[in-house]
């Protein structure tokens, strides 16, 4: 650039060889990698674990229940249970039908299954498991609801022969109620697998789509060309099918926990993140063609240009990410290199896929706003974002106290979060198998509908017996199998599941119970709570200490990243707040996904610091150029106030897209994280920061050679040159 020497002609034909066929090669190989990660991006969804064991570390008490429980004879079995219910209470003819039912679903007890287990392992025919026992009829007080209590031969880990035998019963029951007013709802630990794993299958799809529509719509109102929102789409859509390929060969190989949570995680983080990378791109792209005449050019100025602050900012999100695996909780632990595998597929996608793609398209692709060669670059955005940076500028201490007060009195709010999410509570829409627990719980209100499973060495299992029900808050207990030096007992609480009063009661067995473990669905949930309370007092420092290092390295300075972890902080606190004064009062929910907190922090503190990293290494390159403070902090506004913008609506939008799933933690996660990037994005960024660095002044690099010398000619960094 600038020289006016001859180019000779070998040199310019090698120089259009290389325009040609760099991107030409960049797209070949991209489509040869697709071709392969498509295969097995498919088969994510094989290796996805969503029982409430699989989340637990091996040495949880509960854990070594299931284990135990697994290996011994019998271990095969499926239980469902039956609820027939009425309003005004059950009437004669209602107890004969549901005497016909379940007489033509089940066999007399001690009928033997029509083919040996080892087959039976193998079918989804229900015919197959027609030996379907049941218990006595049991009947609430107020003579409202009626259940019996099922079991069957169908493999508990089959889950096509569970599905097949679950789908069977609700046919044949609900065909043959023909009783006006009567409902009957199939229930248990069998239903309620079924119904989970049908929901959590679902997922994949329904995010991709609706996440890929909101990018979609957010891109063409961006740029709006008819074209060229569809180029960073494509690619991002390319990078989520070798992010899922990736996860599923880490999966296989190595055995961590994939959950359909990290996975839908991974997908909104691979389109957000992606999306981001991809604005930031373009945007600078844009403005390069305005200068240089060939695409190609102006797209290397381009990644010279932006790549090393998506560098920085892709390894601050992986080094956030990698703060999980220090967890005991296996799906919170599994996350980390789940959603690291994403941001750095989406990462590598606009690195190499987006710039081959807008080479080969040329300038045509801005149609029709096409960045024509030596005009002036589009400023509308900017300025917008330079009046709201002298809106700051004239009461620099009014705004920021006004927003640390705001997001402090919005951070009140989390006092008011409801208490721990229940399993019957995690539906937004509940499917059959939680109506009938529910109704279970209400009918039954002095009776447990899920038995406490406890295991103790066979030589002591009387003595293990007769403590149990000396236990305070423990209705009845039985002796159940026996098997490899292990036998079972399963133990009634007074209370409800996964209530106060259970919960005691489920601590008072552990201390009681010498050498013996209790574990069941609601003592999971206790360890998964306790578990999870351990990680964040873990996990959450450790992200902190993280994210502090990598700013301090990137910026230079102690001041500056303790500016932009405080407001991150902040940030988080008052989106729990938010969700404090929404979930319950708004929405209805009566439970917090334990998980939550831990999870809606590592998001924001990562991802929130990336716009910090743009907005203040842009300061710090204003200021380095010998610009005063004050102009160094308005200028940096005004220059990267745009793309942040862009790109936090962004983030916000395809984070959101999780609350349209039925999952009460999909929707508490999404609406939180999405909350705490607008805040971030359109108060923290453009007004608190803002008016802590007119406030700072130099202060805010110190102790690095910006704050002790008005002039200096230390050179800018090149890992972290911000995108205009």
């Amino acid at each position: 650039m600038g020289s006016t020497r001859p180019v000779p002609p070998d040199t310019k034909a090698s120089t259009t060889l290389r325009r040609r066929a760099v991107p030409w090669g960049i797209l070949a190989l991209w489509v040869i990698v697709l071709a392969v990660a498509g295969s097995f991006a498919g088969k994510l969804g094989d290796v996805q674990r969503d029982q409430t064991g699989d989340y637990l570390p091996a040495g949880a008490d509960s854990t070594q229940v299931a284990t135990v429980q697994d290996r011994l004879p019998g271990g095969e079995i499926t239980g469902l249970v039956l609820v027939y219910h009425r309003d005004s209470g059950l009437t004669a003819a209602d107890r004969a039908t549901a005497a016909r039912q379940v007489a033509s679903v089940t066999v007399a007890p001690g009928t033997d299954a029509v083919k040996p287990p080892a087959e039976l392992a193998r079918s989804t025919d229900p015919k197959d498991f027609a030996a379907v026992q049941h218990g006595p009829a049991v009947t609430s007080k107020d003579g409202t609801t009626l259940m019996y209590a099922l079991s069957t031969a169908a493999p508990a880990k089959n889950d096509d022969a569970r599905k097949a035998l679950v789908d069977d019963v609700r046919q044949r029951t609900t065909a043959a109620t023909g009783t006006d007013g009567m409902t009957v709802h199939v229930g248990g630990d069998g239903a309620l697998a079924v119904d989970a794993r049908g929901i959590f299958g679902s997922l994949d799809g329904t995010l991709m789509i609706a996440t890929g529509l909101v990018v979609a719509l957010l891109l063409i109102l961006t740029y709006r060309s008819p074209v060229l929102w569809l180029v960073p789409l494509l690619t991002v859509a390319a990078g989520a099918v070798c992010a899922r390929a990736c996860v599923y060969a880490l999966a296989t190989w190595t055995g961590i926990t994939v959950t359909s949570q990290s996975a839908g995680i991974m997908t909104v983080l691979v389109f957000g993140a992606g999306t981001d990378y991809a604005l930031l791109l373009v945007a600078r792209y844009r403005d390069e063609l305005h200068r240089i005449p060939q695409p190609y050019d102006a797209m290397r100025a381009a990644l010279r240009g932006c790549g090393p602050a998506l560098l920085a900012s892709c390894g601050t999100v992986v080094a956030g990410l990698a703060c999980l695996y220090a967890a005991d909780l296996n799906n919170i632990r599994g996350l980390g290199p789940v959603g690291a595998i994403g941001v750095l597929c989406a990462l590598a996608a606009m690195l190499t896929l987006l710039p081959a793609l807008l080479v080969l398209l040329g300038r045509r692709v801005f149609w029709p706003l096409v960045p024509a060669y030596g005009s002036e670059p589009e400023r509308r955005r900017r300025d917008l974002f330079a009046a709201m940076g002298s809106s700051a500028a004239k009461r620099p201490i009014a705004v920021l106290l006004t927003g640390v007060v705001l997001l402090g009195a919005l951070a009140l709010g989390a006092f008011n979060l409801p208490g721990a999410l229940k399993q019957d509570d995690s539906y937004t829409a509940p499917p059959e198998s939680a109506v009938a627990m529910t109704t279970l719980a209400t009918a039954f209100p002095d009776r447990s509908s899920r038995p406490i499973q406890v295991v103790t060495p066979t030589g002591g299992a009387d003595r293990t017996l007769a403590d149990a029900r000396a236990v305070e808050g423990v209705a009845s207990a039985e002796r159940g199998r026996s098997g490899g030096g292990w036998t079972e007992i399963s133990v009634t609480a007074k209370d409800a599941p996964e209530s106060a009063g259970e919960t005691a009661t489920i601590t008072r067995l552990r201390d009681r119970l010498t050498g013996a473990h209790v574990g069941g669905a609601s003592a999971q949930a206790l360890d998964l709570a306790d578990t999870d309370a351990r990680d964040r007092l873990i996990v959450i420092p450790l992200v902190l200490a993280c994210v502090l290092l990598v700013l301090a390295l990137l910026l230079r300075s102690l001041v500056a990243p303790l500016l932009l972890v405080t407001a991150v902080v902040l940030v988080w606190g008052a989106a729990l707040g938010i969700g404090g004064l929404v979930f319950g009062p708004l929405l209805g929910f009566s439970g917090l996904d334990p998980g939550l907190p831990l999870l809606t922090f590592v998001f924001l503190v990562a991802l929130g610091v990336d716009y910090g990293i743009f907005l203040m290494h842009r300061t710090r390159e204003e200021a380095l150029s010998g610009a005063a403070p004050r102009d160094a902090a308005l200028t940096a506004l005004r220059t990267t106030g745009g793309v942040i913008a862009s790109a936090g609506t962004v983030l916000a939008a395809t984070f959101a897209v999780l609350t349209s799933l039925h999952l009460v933690m999909f929707v508490e996660l999404g609406t939180i994280i999405a909350v705490g990037v607008l805040l971030d994005t359109f108060l923290v960024r453009t007004y608190l920061v803002t008016s802590a660095n007119l406030l700072l002044g130099r202060a805010v690099w110190w102790p690095g050679r910006l704050a002790r010398s008005p002039h200096t000619t230390e050179p800018a960094p090149p890992l972290v040159r911000t995108p205009h």
